[in-house]
């Protein structure tokens, strides 16, 4: 039987990352507990100290099929290639130019909340094509 499990970043800025990668994937942040008006009082009632409050976020698929995205905040900052990164399902089925239409149209949009493009790599005999990129924090990920 397989296993559930959930992508963990380390980052600087756990609630913009969350912000940035929820709207990225069509996520959804979770809802504070029932009985609160927003996180911050949440947080504030279980004794967290306001210098803690984004310490730590979380993304989930609002439609229950796509892993948990966790954002926890580190001292140190990215300093080399990420070894594991996301491909981001842009494009799925299409080739050609259709295909990247769709990714720079996919692109465009996610420079607009924060990303940067790195490179386009275009369709080979071996290859569909893919836009690679970063995250706000400089996190690779691939417009596939």
């Amino acid at each position: 039987m397989a296993k559930e499990f959930q992508v963990t970043y380390d980052c600087a800025d756990p609630g913009a990352q969350a912000a940035f990668w929820a709207a990225a994937l069509g996520y959804r942040l979770p809802a504070p507990p029932e009985g609160f008006p927003d996180w911050t009082a949440a947080l504030t009632a279980r004794g967290v100290s306001p210098e803690h409050h984004n310490d730590r976020a979380a993304i989930a698929d609002p439609d229950g099929k796509g892993p948990r995205v966790f954002f926890q905040k580190v001292p140190e900052g990215k300093t080399a290639k990420n070894r594991l990164h996301l491909d981001v399902r842009a494009a799925p089925g299409l080739t050609g130019g259709e295909r990247m239409a769709v990714l720079e149209q996919e692109a465009t949009r996610l420079e607009a909340l924060g990303a940067k493009r790195q490179y386009r790599l275009e369709p080979n005999d071996l290859d569909e094509g893919i836009i690679v990129m970063t995250d706000p924090e400089g996190n690779e990920f691939c417009l596939d």
